[in-house]
Protein backbone atom coordinates (compact mmCIF):
# COMPACT_ATOMS: atom_id res chain seq x y z
CA UNK A 1 0.00 0.00 0.00
CA UNK A 2 1.15 3.50 -0.79
CA UNK A 3 -0.10 6.80 0.52
CA UNK A 4 -0.46 9.55 -2.05
CA UNK A 5 -1.20 13.25 -1.84
CA UNK A 6 -2.75 14.52 -5.08
CA UNK A 7 -2.88 18.21 -5.92
CA UNK A 8 -6.07 19.38 -7.64
CA UNK A 9 -4.63 19.11 -11.16
CA UNK A 10 -4.09 15.39 -10.63
CA UNK A 11 -7.61 14.91 -9.29
CA UNK A 12 -8.98 16.56 -12.44
CA UNK A 13 -7.11 13.96 -14.51
CA UNK A 14 -9.18 11.25 -12.81
CA UNK A 15 -12.36 12.77 -14.27
CA UNK A 16 -11.20 14.35 -17.52
CA UNK A 17 -9.12 12.38 -20.00
CA UNK A 18 -5.78 14.08 -20.61
CA UNK A 19 -2.11 13.02 -20.53
CA UNK A 20 -1.52 10.95 -17.41
CA UNK A 21 -5.17 10.00 -16.86
CA UNK A 22 -4.67 6.25 -17.26
CA UNK A 23 -1.97 6.16 -14.58
CA UNK A 24 -4.01 8.34 -12.21
CA UNK A 25 -7.03 6.07 -12.61
CA UNK A 26 -4.88 2.97 -12.06
CA UNK A 27 -3.51 4.39 -8.79
CA UNK A 28 -6.92 5.50 -7.52
CA UNK A 29 -8.89 2.43 -8.62
CA UNK A 30 -6.37 -0.29 -7.66
CA UNK A 31 -7.94 -2.83 -5.33
CA UNK A 32 -6.67 -5.78 -3.34
CA UNK A 33 -7.45 -9.25 -4.75
CA UNK A 34 -10.56 -9.52 -2.56
CA UNK A 35 -11.81 -6.36 -4.39
CA UNK A 36 -13.12 -4.99 -1.09
CA UNK A 37 -10.27 -2.68 -0.16
CA UNK A 38 -8.27 -0.13 -2.10
CA UNK A 39 -4.56 -0.71 -2.56
CA UNK A 40 -3.63 2.95 -2.06
CA UNK A 41 -4.84 5.77 0.13
CA UNK A 42 -5.29 9.05 -1.73
CA UNK A 43 -5.40 12.33 0.18
CA UNK A 44 -6.35 15.74 -1.14
CA UNK A 45 -6.61 19.22 0.34
CA UNK A 46 -10.00 20.61 1.23
CA UNK A 47 -9.16 23.55 -1.05
CA UNK A 48 -9.45 21.04 -3.90
CA UNK A 49 -13.19 21.24 -3.24
CA UNK A 50 -12.92 24.64 -4.95
CA UNK A 51 -10.04 23.97 -7.34
CA UNK A 52 -11.44 20.83 -9.01
CA UNK A 53 -14.88 22.33 -9.81
CA UNK A 54 -13.15 25.50 -11.02
CA UNK A 55 -11.04 23.44 -13.42
CA UNK A 56 -14.14 21.56 -14.63
CA UNK A 57 -15.87 24.90 -15.20
CA UNK A 58 -12.91 26.15 -17.24
CA UNK A 59 -13.11 23.00 -19.37
CA UNK A 60 -16.79 23.69 -19.98
CA UNK A 61 -16.31 27.39 -20.73
CA UNK A 62 -13.56 26.57 -23.22
CA UNK A 63 -15.80 24.04 -24.98
CA UNK A 64 -13.73 20.97 -24.07
CA UNK A 65 -16.67 19.44 -22.20
CA UNK A 66 -20.37 20.25 -22.08
CA UNK A 67 -21.94 21.99 -19.10
CA UNK A 68 -24.01 18.85 -18.58
CA UNK A 69 -20.84 16.74 -18.35
CA UNK A 70 -19.25 19.37 -16.07
CA UNK A 71 -22.19 19.04 -13.68
CA UNK A 72 -22.10 15.25 -13.80
CA UNK A 73 -18.34 15.14 -13.15
CA UNK A 74 -18.72 17.58 -10.28
CA UNK A 75 -21.40 15.38 -8.69
CA UNK A 76 -19.23 12.28 -9.09
CA UNK A 77 -16.25 14.12 -7.60
CA UNK A 78 -18.28 15.11 -4.54
CA UNK A 79 -19.58 11.55 -4.13
CA UNK A 80 -15.99 10.22 -4.24
CA UNK A 81 -14.92 12.27 -1.22
CA UNK A 82 -14.36 9.87 1.65
CA UNK A 83 -14.11 6.79 -0.56
CA UNK A 84 -11.55 7.46 -3.27
CA UNK A 85 -10.26 10.72 -1.83
CA UNK A 86 -9.68 11.57 1.82
CA UNK A 87 -9.77 15.25 2.73
CA UNK A 88 -7.09 17.05 4.71
CA UNK A 89 -8.01 20.41 6.21
CA UNK A 90 -6.05 23.57 5.61
CA UNK A 91 -5.58 25.35 8.93
CA UNK A 92 -4.51 28.97 9.44
CA UNK A 93 -0.97 27.96 10.45
CA UNK A 94 -0.59 26.29 7.07
CA UNK A 95 -1.47 29.55 5.33
CA UNK A 96 1.54 31.11 7.02
CA UNK A 97 3.67 28.14 5.98
CA UNK A 98 2.37 28.53 2.41
CA UNK A 99 3.43 32.17 2.47
CA UNK A 100 6.92 31.11 3.45
CA UNK A 101 7.00 28.52 0.67
CA UNK A 102 5.86 31.13 -1.86
CA UNK A 103 8.81 33.29 -0.79
CA UNK A 104 11.21 30.38 -1.16
CA UNK A 105 9.91 28.89 -4.45
CA UNK A 106 8.17 30.31 -7.55
CA UNK A 107 4.71 29.05 -6.55
CA UNK A 108 1.21 30.44 -7.01
CA UNK A 109 -0.88 30.89 -3.87
CA UNK A 110 -2.97 27.73 -4.05
CA UNK A 111 0.06 25.70 -5.13
CA UNK A 112 1.91 26.92 -2.04
CA UNK A 113 -1.13 25.94 0.07
CA UNK A 114 -1.16 22.48 -1.51
CA UNK A 115 2.52 22.03 -0.72
CA UNK A 116 2.23 23.37 2.83
CA UNK A 117 -0.54 20.90 3.60
CA UNK A 118 1.33 18.04 1.94
CA UNK A 119 4.48 18.84 3.94
CA UNK A 120 2.50 18.94 7.18
CA UNK A 121 0.94 15.58 6.30
CA UNK A 122 4.37 14.22 5.34
CA UNK A 123 5.79 15.21 8.73
CA UNK A 124 2.86 13.66 10.61
CA UNK A 125 3.24 10.37 8.70
CA UNK A 126 7.02 10.34 9.19
CA UNK A 127 6.46 10.24 12.95
CA UNK A 128 4.59 6.97 12.38
CA UNK A 129 7.28 5.59 10.08
CA UNK A 130 5.16 6.15 6.98
CA UNK A 131 5.77 8.14 3.83
CA UNK A 132 3.57 10.00 1.38
CA UNK A 133 4.13 10.47 -2.33
CA UNK A 134 3.36 14.00 -3.52
CA UNK A 135 1.78 13.95 -6.98
CA UNK A 136 1.42 16.95 -9.27
CA UNK A 137 1.73 17.76 -12.93
CA UNK A 138 3.22 21.17 -12.17
CA UNK A 139 7.01 21.14 -12.61
CA UNK A 140 7.66 24.04 -10.21
CA UNK A 141 5.50 22.48 -7.54
CA UNK A 142 7.20 19.10 -7.99
CA UNK A 143 10.64 20.72 -7.72
CA UNK A 144 9.64 22.53 -4.52
CA UNK A 145 8.22 19.34 -2.98
CA UNK A 146 11.37 17.45 -3.88
CA UNK A 147 13.56 20.23 -2.47
CA UNK A 148 11.57 19.94 0.77
CA UNK A 149 12.42 16.23 0.96
CA UNK A 150 9.20 14.68 -0.28
CA UNK A 151 8.89 11.65 -2.51
CA UNK A 152 7.25 12.81 -5.73
CA UNK A 153 5.54 11.54 -8.85
CA UNK A 154 4.17 13.23 -11.91
CA UNK A 155 1.35 11.86 -14.11
CA UNK A 156 3.16 13.26 -17.16
CA UNK A 157 5.90 10.68 -16.51
CA UNK A 158 3.34 7.93 -17.15
CA UNK A 159 1.77 9.07 -20.42
CA UNK A 160 3.00 5.89 -22.12
CA UNK A 161 -0.05 4.24 -20.50
CA UNK A 162 -2.52 6.62 -22.21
Amino acid sequence: MSIYYFDASVVVKYYHREPGTVWVRQVVDARLPDKARRVHEIYIADISLAEVPAALAILARSGQISSRLRDALYDVFLSNIGDQFHLLRVMTALAYAAGELAQKYPLKGYDAMQLALALDFHQALAQQGLDVIFVSGDGKLIQAAQAEGMAIDNPFHHTDLD
